[in-house]
């Protein structure tokens, strides 16, 4: 198979895989489907805690809404090891069996000398150390040998048998608590019995008591016991690995994957089955680079290519249009070739070992169907583009055809931003899409231009808060506004001094009752008095609180703030001095609103030099209330 698709709906604890494989003409191909449900069963006792889902109901909806059988993935999903996972499992199994004794290899885990202290247990071990006994004592004396054996096969707790050429009782039935005793009148009572737990792969589980004519025998036959039940152990974990034998498989063939849009989809793949997500972006992308070589993101070749831009110029970029637009006759599920043209590649689904090229498709969002159609769409893409892939290449050369090669190992980091990480080398690379127009829209965030506001009338819209800002510190002084609740945003400056420039301003107009604060353009942000800012900081210190409300205001008042403004550090030094230097806060008022004078300089110097004389004019108040507007 020349390469493999996949849509995994991991965060929902199911994977569906669908595999390709190409005949030797580039315009037809044979498609072998495979739906797979995956459930993190916990096969292996005490490897760590069970794991926990964490859904939201909308997801849950949406997932009924398509059909999910969520029954078929509790009941029948597949269960699997992340390599991570398989690695403590043998690393803890591998401890325990090199520092254990073979003496050790007898007993039951968490055995101690239980006290008698029931009616039941002593009647129980009184009557299993006769049992024991008379068993024993049978083995000696040949005439009542057969007696003995007679005697105890007729309880049927208690086999009669051979283990490793030493006589032996299996014992049947017995409660994990009467194991227990057992194990403790024969460790008391009996000097050549011995305790055996034995797992084998043949047999299974099986809980013996052995007779061993001397120590050496008795090492000898524990050795035994305790390489087998290694080797079970270490089978019993392979078995658990479950699906990620699949992932394995694929990582070891070196198969070309391909996704749409599929950043998320690989660190998915490689938290379920290769093991925690690294701490850096570097180590996330080499660990990626060396389980899977060859990567292609369909979307990647649809953005950056210029003919399929064209193409795809007035369509949407969802799965499900692509597909529309690049198969056609696929989409339509119809036998008719009138939909298509001899470009079109020619698909046969082969299900449950039946083919059909007329095959009833699936539904949108069911994660087999979703990797159907991403495969159809790169085959129809690579025919486009020339590349001949035919059924005895290798991936591999599929993966390093020079045609492929500028769209391999590419994946969107971020859609909104469009960031491309190339995975071969963890570098950024241009995004030559149109959509990268985006960046403009949605610009870099630097959290130390960031102030939050709460607290201001939950009327005001987000384009509202940037006019009033706006309006004081210049057009360009406000890159976005980000509403968090109705009554909190986010507001990232242009540059980060202005934050603080931002803070002492609505500090001193909150501190002032003269005209100035009322007819200052920021007054619509603060209207009703509650309004709060700070630098982004604070945002962590609230957020951080264990305590919660739904707004953000009601946060910040459970968390126990009380101040209205946090000033930065700079600002609030310079706070301290005020009272050596009264004139310093209107001086840094005034440097703050430097970018309003350049409408109509010294206006608002003019008014707050005015206001704070007591000569306000009706001319002068009209006048400072043209100069806001002529900001916008």
């Amino acid at each position: 198979m020349p390469f493999a698709y996949f849509n995994l709906k991991l965060p929902h604890n199911t994977a569906q895989l669908i595999f390709k494989a190409s005949s030797t003409k580039f315009n037809y191909a044979i498609v072998l489907l495979h739906n797979f449900y995956v459930f993190p069963r916990q096969e292996i006792a005490g490897l760590g805690p069970c794991d926990e889902f964490l859904c939201q109901t909308t997801s849950m909806d949406f997932l009924a809404k398509y059909q999910f059988d969520f029954n078929a993935c509790i009941h029948e999903g597949i269960s699997y090891l992340s390599r991570e996972q398989e690695r403590e499992a043998l690393r803890s199994l591998n401890s325990t069996y090199d520092n254990s004794e073979w003496s050790d290899i007898g007993k039951l885990k968490n055995v101690r000398d239980i006290p008698l202290l029931s009616t039941a247990d002593i009647l129980f071990t009184a009557r299993m150390k006769n049992k024991f006994g008379e068993w024993r004592d049978g083995l000696f004396q040949e005439q009542n040998q057969e007696d003995q054996i007679q005697g105890i096969s007729k309880d049927s707790k208690f086999q009669v048998t051979f283990f490793e050429m030493h006589p032996a009782l299996r014992l049947n039935g017995f409660t994990s608590h009467q194991l227990k005793l057992i194990q403790l009148v024969i460790r008391k009572h009996f000097k050549d019995l011995s305790y055996v737990s034995v797992n084998s792969e043949t047999s299974g589980s099986q809980q013996l008591v052995v007779y061993t004519d001397s120590k050496d025998e008795l090492n000898l036959l524990l050795k035994k016991v305790k390489e087998e039940n290694h080797r079970a152990e270490e089978k019993k974990i392979q078995a658990a690995v479950g699906f990620r034998h699949v992932i394995d498989l694929l990582s070891s063939e070196q198969k070309l994957i391909v996704g749409y849009n599929c950043f998320l989809d690989i660190a998915h793949v490689y938290s379920k089955f290769i093991g925690p997500l690294p701490g850096s972006p570097d180590e996330f992308v080499a660990s990626v680079n060396k389980c899977f070589p060859h990567i292609v993101d369909t979307i990647i070749l649809l953005n950056t290519n210029l003919m399929f831009q064209e193409k795809m110029k007035r369509s949407r970029k969802s799965l499900a249009s692509a597909f529309t637009l690049f198969c056609p006759q696929i989409a339509a599920g119809s036998r008719s070739t009138d939909l298509g043209s001899l470009s079109h590649v020619k698909v046969d689904v082969e299900v449950d070992g039946s083919r059909s090229c007329s095959w009833n498709p699936g539904g949108k969002h069911e994660a087999g169907y979703d990797a159907f159609m991403t495969g159809c769409i790169f085959a129809q893409l690579c025919s486009d583009l020339g590349i001949d892939f035919k059924l005895r290449d290798s991936s591999n050369q599929l993966a390093l055809n020079e045609k492929l090669q500028k769209y391999v190992n590419r994946l969107y980091l971020s859609w909104i931003h469009g960031d491309i990480i190339d995975l071969n080398t963890g570098n950024k690379v241009a995004d030559s899409s149109p959509s990268h127009s985006l960046k403009k829209r949605y610009p870099t965030i630097l959290f130390e231009n960031i102030v939050i506001i709460w607290g201001f009338p939950s009327k005001l819209k987000a384009n509202e808060v940037r006019e009033c800002i706006s309006k004081v510190f210049g057009p360009t002084s406000v890159v976005s506004v980000f509403h968090l609740d109705a009554t909190a945003a986010f507001v990232q400056f242009s540059k980060t001094e202005l934050v603080s420039d931002f803070l002492l301003v609505k500090d001193s107009l909150e501190r002032s009752d003269g005209a100035i604060s009322v007819l200052h353009p920021l007054s619509k942000l603060l209207e009703g008095g509650n309004t709060c800012a700070a630098n982004y900081d604070t945002y962590n210190e609230i957020c951080g609180s264990p305590l919660s409300e739904g707004l953000f205001a009601d946060q910040a008042k459970k968390v126990g703030i009380k101040w209205k403004t946090k000033l930065t550090e700079c600002k609030v030094a310079s706070r301290g001095e005020e009272h050596e230097n009264p004139s310093l806060q209107a001086n840094d008022v005034n440097t703050a609103m430097k970018n309003v004078e350049k409408t109509k300089p010294n206006t608002i110097d003019q008014l707050g030099n005015a206001s704070s004389r007591g000569q306000v004019s009706t001319f002068e108040i009209e006048d400072s209330s043209r100069v806001a507007e002529a900001n916008l």
